[in-house]
């Protein structure tokens, strides 16, 4: 079960910890192959409960193993949809949610962290910000181009925080920059950087 606390005005969850080598953003769907018992029996935990689970990127150590050091900021996740083709491999697809700052972790019997988390401030978006509307209008094609059924609906291109999550999350960039990405709280400040980034790769 997730335990929800109220400290300091602000909600505090304690949640599982899935480190990947990938970040996720709000509203991205992320197709997962679990085979890892830990992490099987954490789905299983997640879809009896409705609940969601943890997405972080993995700041030391690797997604199979011992158990990886993941980078403080993460995005909570919901499963989907589930399937197990394969005998002993559990394949689903989980929808980024509320992003979340890690205040505390630990590691439990099984090898899955466990993390205490808190919401991260609401984000700051203005519709005029630099860029937005090439920023808009290129994503649009891009999502044609890509295929609709590979992003979760609705669809919200006069939401700049949307716009900015959907590039960050299509465009070419180093995990590390995605992960700054992730972290930024302002949807101006996101957009700015990825249109550097579109103009500097001659995309717009």
């Amino acid at each position: 079960m997730i335990l929800s606390l109220l400290t300091g005005g602000r909600e505090r969850t304690q949640v599982p910890i899935f480190p990947l080598q990938a970040v996720l953003y709000p509203g991205a769907l992320l197709p997962l192959r679990i085979f890892e018992t830990r992490y099987m029996d954490m789905a299983k935990a997640c879809l009896r409960d409705k609940s969601a689970f943890g997405v972080c990127l993995i700041q030391e150590g690797e997604e199979v193993g011992s158990p990886a050091v993941p980078h403080a900021i993460g995005c909570l996740a919901t499963i989907e949809d589930c399937d197990m083709e394969e005998l002993g491999i559990l394949k689903l697809r989980a929808r980024g949610g509320e992003r979340f700052r890690i205040l505390s972790r630990e590691i439990d019997r099984s090898g899955l962290i466990r993390g205490e988390v808190e919401p991260l401030a609401a984000e700051t978006s203005d519709m005029a910000a630099a860029g937005f509307a090439d920023c808009r209008e290129l994503l649009a094609k891009m999502i044609v181009g890509i295929g609709r059924e590979r992003f979760a609906e609705p669809f919200a291109f006069d939401d700049p925080s949307w716009v900015s999550f959907r590039l960050a999350e299509i465009l070419p960039l180093r995990l590390g920059v995605k992960q700054k990405l992730l972290e930024l709280t302002d949807a101006g400040l996101r957009l700015a950087v990825l249109h550097r980034f579109l103009r500097q790769q001659q995309l717009l």
